[in-house]
Formats: structure tokens, C-alpha cells, sequence
């Protein structure tokens, strides 16, 4: 399914040593999700969104958002015919969401769960 764009679960341990550079003292990955190159990371401050840009993937933009910046947010479950479940966040001081899409074996509600977690503080 990574052919298709789709992210897919990724251990948070494993995901905690990849990005350890990218954490805060005493950061902690809660969950880690892969889209083919690009991986979400959702630790205990912030939503993480590393993009990695080019042929080669050498070119690595790591976007930071803190929860407190996430005006509201929805999920979309899988279907039966659409395989796929979609995150979309609302940024304070922006207009359009930004948009993820998970495959039907994500549990887009522990994705609903952390955000309200994280979000609703």
C-alpha cells in the first residue's frame, strides 16, 4: 500500500532512535507513521512531519507544529470501496488543512485519540 501514498504504522521506539536529533530533552514519539519517504511522528509536545524532497531524498524538510497551533481536526474512517482514512489538521492562521491519508490497516482512531490527547489541553 506504500506504492499508493498510504501511510502505514511504524514502531514509536524505532522511530524515537531514527529522529533522536530532531527531539527535545525528554521528548517522547507516542506514535510514528510512514508515508513511503516521508514520516508523521506525534510526540508528547508536537506533531512532526518530515519530508523528504527531491529524486533522491537527501533534502529533508522536518516540520514542526505544535499542538497548541492545531485550531480543530478531523478523521475519516476507511469505507468498504475507500480503502483509505484521512487526517486533516487546521493551523492557526491558516486557511486550508493540511491532509494525511492512512491505510485501512491504521487505527485512525488511536490517530483521533492522541490528537484530543495532545490537542485538547
Amino acid at each position: 500500500m506504500a506504492l499508493f501514498g498510504n501511510a502505514h504504522t511504524i514502531d514509536p521506539a524505532t522511530a524515537q532512535q531514527d529522529y533522536a536529533r530532531l527531539l527535545g530533552n525528554g521528548e517522547q514519539v507516542h506514535a510514528a507513521f510512514l508515508l513511503i519517504r516521508d514520516t508523521i511522528l506525534f510526540t508528547d509536545r508536537r506533531l512532526i512531519l518530515v519530508d523528504k524532497q527531491g529524486i533522491t531524498g537527501k533534502k529533508v524538510e522536518y516540520h514542526s507544529i505544535p499542538y497548541r497551533s492545531i485550531t480543530h481536526f478531523a478523521v475519516e474512517t476507511a469505507g468498504t470501496f475507500d480503502l483509505d482514512a484521512e487526517l486533516k489538521l487546521w493551523l492557526s492562521g491558516s486557511a486550508a488543512p493540511i491532509q494525511k491519508t492512512f491505510t485501512k490497516g491504521v487505527d485512525i482512531y488511536e490517530v483521533q485519540a492522541i490528537l484530543t490527547q495532545f490537542v485538547a489541553r
